[in-house]
C-alpha cells in the first residue's frame, strides 16, 4: 500500500496542512481494499474486549450505543453507523495502512477506526481534538467541513457532542481510495450515500490536565519531588499576607527543578505506552524458551502485536532504557541499537537479529515478550 498525497511529499504536507488547514486528497491509495468485511467488522463489534458503537436516528432523534452488539435487523437499512475503535489492535491488515502514514512518529497515533454505515448514516455534525486522516473505503460519502471558529456545541445524546450549523469550506464526496485530511477544530459532517466504510487513522495527544494528573500518581508511586524550597538568604517581610515576586519565582522553580529530562522521559514513556484499548494478549506464558526463537527466527520474522506502545528517547536511550506497555525496560547503553530495532519496526528478521543472536540479555528479552505476546510468529502450527 503506497500513499499519494496529490503529488506532495510528507515534508510539503506537513509544512502546509498538518494542523494548519483540511485537505481533500483524490485517490491517495489507488485500488483501496477494505481491511475487513462488514461481517468481520459485525463479529468484532460481538466481542466484549473491543471497542465498539452504533449511531443512529431515530424519531428524528440521535441515538448512541454501545458495544458488544448481536443484531442489526432491527435498524433498518438506512440512518445507522457502527464504529469499532482501535482495530489496529485486532486486524493486522491495519498494520499497513499506518505504515504509510509513519513520517507522523507513533507516539502521536491514537488509533486506527472503522466505520460501517448504510445511507443516511453519520454521527453527525462534530469537532474533533485530534488530526485525522479519513481514508474511504467501499462506498461513498458525502463530507461538509467548515472553518475553525467559534462555534456552539450542544448534547444531541449524553453520548454525542455536536456542532451548531456551518458553512463549508469543502463539500466532497469521497471514493474509495480517497482520504480527507481534518486537523483539529474544524467542525465536519459526513453522510453516506451508500453502503460503505471509512478507516480513520487520528492523530492526538493527552491534554495538559490529563498528564498534569497522570504526572502526580507517577511522583506519589516512585516517591518522588519530596524536595522542598530553600531559601536561606531571605529578606525581611513587610506585608505577611503576600507572595511577593520572588517567592513566585521560587514556587515555579521548585516545580521546573522537578521536571528534570530524567523524570519526565520516564513518566512520559510509561504514560504514552499504555494502550488505551485491550490488547489481544495470552492469558498465561506461551513457554517458548531462547533456542525456540533462534530455531523458528530462521524461517519467519517475528511480528509485533498490533496496537502495542513502544518508545524509546534521544535521551534515555543513551542509558539503555525504553518503554513498552507502560513498562520501562533497561538493556544497557550497549544495546541501544537493538532498542532502535524493536521500537522502529513492525517485523524482526533473522537478518535483522544476527548481531543479537549469541546476546544473552537481548535474546531473554526477546523471549520474554514473545511468551507475553508483544511479538509473535504468524504461521506456527
Amino acid at each position: 500500500m503506497q500513499l499519494d498525497i496529490n503529488g506532495l511529499t510528507p515534508e510539503q504536507f506537513l509544512n502546509e496542512y498538518w494542523q494548519k488547514k483540511p485537505l481533500v486528497i483524490r485517490q491517495g491509495f489507488k485500488q483501496f481494499q477494505d481491511l475487513l468485511s462488514p461481517d468481520e467488522m459485525a463479529g468484532l463489534a460481538c466481542e466484549e474486549m473491543v471497542e465498539s458503537r452504533r449511531v443512529y436516528q431515530q424519531n428524528g432523534e440521535w441515538q448512541a450505543e454501545f458495544g458488544p452488539f448481536d443484531s442489526y435487523e432491527h435498524l433498518g437499512e438506512k440512518d445507522w453507523t457502527l464504529i469499532v475503535q482501535a482495530l489496529n489492535n485486532w486486524v493486522p491488515e491495519a498494520e499497513e495502512l499506518l505504515k504509510c502514514f509513519d513520517f507522523i512518529p507513533r507516539w502521536r497515533l491514537d488509533d486506527v477506526m472503522v466505520s460501517y454505515a448504510v445511507p443516511g448514516g453519520g454521527v453527525g455534525p462534530h469537532i474533533d481534538l485530534y488530526d485525522v486522516f479519513i481514508c474511504q473505503g467501499s462506498g461513498r460519502r458525502r463530507w461538509r467541513v467548515g472553518d475553525k471558529g467559534p462555534h456552539k456545541e450542544f448534547a444531541a445524546h449524553p453520548a454525542l457532542l455536536h456542532t451548531e450549523a456551518f458553512e463549508p469550506i469543502i463539500d466532497v464526496e469521497l471514493l474509495p481510495g480517497d482520504i480527507l485530511y481534518l486537523p483539529p477544530g474544524f467542525p465536519h459532517d459526513g453522510v453516506t450515500l451508500e453502503p460503505s466504510m471509512s478507516f480513520s487513522v487520528g492523530y492526538r495527544t493527552a491534554s495538559t490536565k490529563d498528564m498534569v494528573s497522570a504526572l502526580a500518581d507517577h511522583l506519589i508511586d516512585k516517591d518522588l519531588g519530596a524536595s522542598q524550597i530553600n531559601d536561606p538568604d531571605r529578606p525581611l517581610s513587610q506585608h505577611s499576607g503576600l507572595v511577593d515576586a520572588q517567592d513566585l519565582a521560587r514556587l515555579k522553580q521548585q516545580l521546573i527543578d522537578t521536571l528534570d529530562d530524567t523524570l519526565v522521559s520516564e513518566f512520559s514513556g510509561r504514560y504514552l505506552t499504555q494502550s488505551k484499548c485491550e490488547l489481544d494478549l495470552p492469558e498465561q506464558s506461551l513457554g517458548f524458551q531462547i533456542d525456540d526463537i533462534h530455531s523458528i527466527i530462521a524461517d519467519q520474522p517475528l511480528v509485533r502485536l498490533g496496537g502495542l506502545r513502544c518508545l524509546y528517547f534521544a535521551t534515555s536511550i543513551e542509558t539503555g532504557a525504553m518503554y513498552i506497555n507502560g513498562d520501562q525496560v533497561h538493556l544497557g547503553v550497549e544495546n541501544a541499537e537493538f532498542i532502535k530495532l524493536v521500537c522502529d519496526n513492525q517485523q524482526i528478521g533473522a537478518e535483522d537479529l544476527v548481531k543479537w543472536l549469541d546476546n544473552n540479555t537481548v535474546m531473554a528479552q526477546l523471549t520474554d515478550w514473545v511468551n507475553a505476546g508483544y511479538w509473535y510468529f504468524e504461521d506456527l502450527d
